[in-house]
């Protein structure tokens, strides 16, 4: 089947075609992925006002266990409601103590009360247990604060709907659960901190559910918190957080095959709509316009920047991200900077901006005005590139994107960005190499057998290590986006000199502004009034000149 783009054929074609290759296309999974498992029994915190908890531990009593923390006044004290909550749950005891902190997750939740001006663990005192499976709050406001809550805690407040949800839902969570490890952490590449040396937080920064922390120096993933929104990974620069369910180039591999195949199929390029298994997918239905093809992720956010850009690149004349109100505020921050990002990146080499487009469930349902504008967009050639690393993704996408257009060699500045460039003092640069030992990516590489330091813009994540590493602080850093591909990807000379020889051997130790740093610090103290040539040695002959003084001269050992 072969549909020009301007032909007047049927819409229901084209949604013939997206429904046949969706059936036939699967991303790729691990056949054994890795898992976390969740061991509950049944005990149950019900935290809210008395009446209200009283009334909701009724319905739980075929529960292991209930009981009450008395945290507000009670709602209501007409006399007939009252009697209600007398007669309800009546081997329910209420506990009124203050409420100090709650942690864990599903079937491991400590909660500690102010008892006597001491802290103690509730569920110790309640039902002689290290822990309850499960909480239900029905507080005014949440007692744990967090954008998404851990998998056991239903928060329902007082909205009575959102109450027989969970009484409906709490008694099914009894026995052994288990769900996916969402997000690989790998410390090797990871630029939060090497050597004691700290520098990118990014990852701490986005996380809605809190599952992410450093512990002695280094990024650690809660699995039992992570609700698998994708921002840590989304938002991390060297790949050292990836999504593992499914993987980024499992899913670069689904979004290269379905978008050049409708292609190939229809001569239309189509439209990505991305959006959530939850509410956006409740949105999305077969009513949508035949050339857009919905991409169905745990998050929004699970797709990033190196998704939007090869999409644009692989053929899709346009990428849509649905937002629901389901969005937490953190992802929703993360998103408008990502989006800020590529939008700027598309208007600099001649796309126009709303090739990428975060819109609402109202938009959504009035895409039409929407796909009629991109409609009359210029139709360019599909890349070749196959998904790799993220950051050869996205500057193989920017690459082919910007040649079909601008194909402008320029730079974009833009503060707060992971691409960019390193600058060194060379004056003062001494090329004691901590720079290069410290870069988590090798952007940053020693000269072999020549005193250099070497640099590759297209690797550099602007993690800052080097900077903070320097002893000379001749180290910044220029956030931007390179598009002349060549000199990104070359290697280029910041620093080099030329070697100093050992006075004794002739043999190359170190640079000459290395030596004469050395000299002009400890060279003129007293302790090296007669011993300040040995600053000019080698490691080796240093030592044979310090063995030969001894044997010269045994009565300085005496002094």
């Amino acid at each position: 089947m072969n549909i020009n783009e301007n032909s007047n054929e049927p819409k229901g074609e084209l949604k013939l075609v997206r429904q046949q290759i969706l059936a036939r296309t699967q991303i790729l999974q691990n056949l054994i992925p890795p898992t976390v498992s969740y061991q509950t029994q049944g005990h149950v915190l019900v935290i809210g006002p008395e009446d209200l908890a009283r009334l909701a531990a009724d319905k739980l009593q075929q529960m292991a266990s209930c009981s009450i923390l008395a945290n507000e006044a009670i709602t209501n004290q007409d006399e007939a409601h009252l009697q209600k909550v007398v007669e309800a749950a009546p081997d329910v005891e209420s506990y009124y103590s203050h409420l100090l902190s709650i942690k864990g997750f599903l079937g491991q939740f400590q909660v500690v009360v102010d008892v006597d001006g001491g802290a103690a663990e509730l569920s110790t005192l309640a039902i002689r247990k290290p822990h309850f499976d499960l909480i239900l709050d029905l507080s005014q406001s949440p007692c744990l604060n967090l954008e998404m809550l851990p998998p056991g805690y239903f928060y329902v407040g007082q909205d009575q709907q959102k109450l027989a949800d969970a009484l409906a839902q709490i008694p099914d969570l009894v026995g052994e659960f288990e769900k996916p490890r969402y997000i690989k952490v790998n410390a090797d590449v990871c630029a939060h901190n090497r050597n004691g040396i700290e520098a990118c937080s990014r990852c701490l920064n986005f996380c809605p559910a809190d599952a992410i922390s450093s512990i002695e120096q280094k990024i650690e993933i809660d699995p039992y918190l992570c609700h698998g929104a994708g921002s840590c990974s989304n938002a991390c620069p060297t790949g050292a957080l990836s999504y593992d369910a499914p993987t980024p180039a499992a899913l670069g591999q689904y979004l290269k095959k379905i978008i050049s195949t409708f292609r190939a199929q229809t001569n239309v390029a189509p439209v990505v709509l991305f959006h959530d298994e939850n509410l956006g997918a409740e949105l999305v239905t077969d009513a949508l316009a035949g050339d857009i093809i919905p991409v169905a992720l745990e998050e929004i956010t699970v797709a990033s920047t190196e998704h939007w850009l090869s999409s644009l690149a692989w053929g899709a004349r346009q990428v849509l991200i649905l937002n629901t109100p389901a969005t937490p505020p953190t992802l929703n921050q993360m998103l408008a900077g990502e989006t800020l990002l590529v939008s700027r990146i598309l208007e600099e080499i001649g796309q126009p901006q709303q090739r990428l487009n975060v819109i609402s469930p109202h938009e959504l349902a009035g895409i039409d005005s929407l796909l009629s504008v991109s409609r009359d967009w210029p139709v360019f050639s599909g890349a070749e590139f196959a998904p790799s690393s993220k950051r050869a993704t996205i500057y193989a996408a920017i690459d082919h994107l910007n040649q079909q257009v601008a194909n402008v060699d320029n730079t974009m500045l833009m503060n707060n960005i992971p691409y960019g460039k390193v600058n060194v003092n060379a004056e003062s640069c001494t090329l004691c190499m901590s720079c290069v030992a410290i870069c988590p990516t090798q952007a940053l590489q020693d000269g072999g057998d020549l005193p250099a330091l070497k640099f590759v813009e297209q690797d550099c994540v602007q993690c800052g290590l080097c900077a903070n590493a320097c002893p000379e602080t001749v180290i910044s850093l220029t956030a931007q986006v390179n598009f002349d591909a060549q000199a990104r990807q070359q290697q280029q000379i910041l620093h080099e000199e030329q070697p100093f020889e050992c006075i004794e051997c002739g043999e190359p130790f170190a640079t000459k502004s290395m030596v004469e740093k050395m000299l002009g610090m400890v060279g003129s103290h007293s302790a090296f009034d007669a011993n300040s040539e040995r600053l000019k040695m080698c490691g080796d002959c240093r030592v044979k000149d310090m063995f030969a003084d001894i044997l010269d001269n045994p009565e300085k050992q005496l002094d």
